[in-house]
């Protein structure tokens, strides 16, 4: 007799106010937020430690951050300042180290530029390759500077809620029309108005794709005026301990103020009774009802996966016909020997060695060294690097556990050998390495085919084609970098606040 593959499903505790489907910044920040409102909320993740794309892991003495460690939002000045709030809402904090360099570019046509933190520093660094676009230069970032002057003065909560966009506008009309005006706004188009050198326009397009996966002219102005001014503002600050320790800290909190988090549980399926979503069916078939279901899966996760196909509302498959899912990463996460590394080298460095090819696999090499700031991170004499350069998992599909070691060990040795060129005798310094794919980043992340978020299809106008936190099915809300404004552990603490501003208004908290 055939086996039934899931047991029975078994009912959970009391009813709750909102259950959470995944811990990633997006999913703690909502779920910290409602918490802190008296809200009953349950978070409810796959994996066993939280954080996501944000958390860490450790090997021979090594803490690994998963994903990059160029995080925004620790400032103390502003309402930008999203992580930071986040922790202080649920009466947590986490030290941080500031970052004096937020890349350091290693570019074609011999362009060695690095984004200090100190503005002025950083124009003059630009200034000194292309002396004849001075003040193209400055006039394209101080228009950054009027989008982040905007997004500053106010608070950012969800712009689905008429009553706070009413408040807002009336104490802040200036910096609301302003943010109008360029939510249908790319950067290339602003750029062009007053940059002409075509080598300093490919120069911008490697300023988005370093963060957006995508050129200029894809890229949204309200969030490059967020990080190309916040990064001389409150600054790139890296959390003492390791980016984990955001989500460690935001768990903590979200306990302290009668929150729940189950690890080790996937869901597998959201629950809808009358085209409503009203709960979520685990793996191990118990199930849970709430209020409220907060998806910080991505959309396709959400929309193609935990619901059925005829329950796909229409404006999903239209966002999906304007939005395709970025590529994934190769990562090398590598512990080398401290002499590995210059004198003076940088935490974050960009290499690209030809322009043609920035958005092709393996083009363009993201590295990050975190224990130039937090040395406690790795054993005494020996440092962090890790390099990550976008890969597609159609690559990765169909091979034997022999080919993949393969492709693996051969990926593995093309980066290091692109990196030797900044770094010299990288390769003879290694003293731990450990690749992940594509593939390892949707076992481990959940995320469809391992993707980094959405993009989109072609040029669209600005932000205006990225979702919200409501969905067309009631009692079902988004959360994360598939959701308005993006990518970017800031951006999606901005979710996490506009999704938990949204439900506490729907549930009168």
């Amino acid at each position: 007799m055939q086996q039934n593959p899931h047991p029975p499903t078994r009912r959970v505790g009391q009813k709750l106010d909102a259950i959470i489907i995944g811990s990633g910044i997006g999913g703690l920040v909502t779920a910290t937020q409602l918490a802190a409102k008296g809200a009953q909320v349950l978070v409810l993740e796959k994996y066993v430690i939280p954080g996501g794309s944000a958390g860490y892991f450790e090997r021979q003495g090594y803490r690994f951050d998963v994903g990059a460690s160029m995080i925004f939002g620790f400032g103390h000045k502003g309402t930008t300042n999203l992580l930071t709030r986040a922790l202080q809402a649920v009466n947590m904090s986490l030290p941080t180290i500031p970052d004096p360099v937020q890349i350091h570019y290693h570019l074609p046509n011999n362009l060695d530029i690095k984004v200090d933190r100190n503005y002025e520093q950083f124009l003059q660094n630009l200034t000194a390759y292309f002396t004849h676009e001075e003040q193209g230069i400055r006039r394209f970032y101080d228009e950054c500077w009027q989008v982040f002057n905007c997004l500053n003065r106010i608070e950012l909560l969800s712009l689905e809620e008429p009553r706070y966009l009413l408040r807002v506008f009336s104490q802040n009309p200036l910096a609301c029309l302003g943010l109008a005006k360029y939510l249908p706004c790319n950067v290339g188009d602003i750029a062009r108005r007053y940059i002409k050198d075509p080598l300093l326009l490919k120069f911008i397009d490697i300023e988005c794709y370093c963060w957006s996966v995508v050129p200029a002219d894809m890229t949204p102005m309200i969030n490059a005026g967020m990080v190309f001014s916040d990064r001389h503002y409150g600054g790139v600050n890296y959390p003492q301990g390791g980016v984990g320790q955001i989500a460690q800290k935001l768990v903590q909190g979200l306990e302290a103020v009668g929150g729940k988090i189950k690890y080790q549980a996937r869901v597998i399926k959201i629950l809808t009774r009358r085209g409503k979503a009203v709960g979520v069916e685990l793996a191990d078939g118990s199930v849970y009802y709430a209020r409220r279901i907060v998806s910080n899966a991505t959309r396709w996760d959400t929309f193609n996966k935990l619901l059925p196909e005829k329950m796909k509302p229409v404006n999903e498959k239209k966002w999906q016909q304007r939005y395709q899912k970025s590529p994934s990463f190769l990562s090398l996460h590598m512990g080398v020997e401290a002499k590995v590394l210059p004198e003076g080298t940088d935490c974050h460095h960009i290499l690209l060695e030809s322009w043609e090819q920035m958005a092709d696999v393996e083009g363009t090499i993201f590295v990050s060294i975190p224990t130039l700031l937090d040395p406690d991170l790795a054993t005494p004499g020996h440092h962090i690097i890790h390099a990550f350069t976008p890969h597609w998992i159609s690559e990765w599909q169909g091979l034997s556990a022999k080919e993949y070691a393969t492709k693996k060990e051969e990926a593995a040795q093309r980066v290091i050998e692109r990196l030797e060129k900044i770094f010299p005798g990288l390769n003879d310094g290694l003293d731990y390495l450990e690749v992940g794919t594509p593939r390892t980043h949707r076992r481990f992340l959940g995320r469809e085919d391992g993707t980094y978020g959405p993009i989109p299809r072609r040029k669209l106008w600005g932000l205006l084609g990225m979702p919200f936190n409501r969905t067309a099915i009631p009692g079902l809300y988004c959360v994360g970098d598939s959701t308005f404004p993006g990518q970017g552990l800031n951006a999606v603490a901005f979710s996490g606040f506009a999704c938990a501003h949204r439900i506490a208004v729907d549930l009168g908290l």
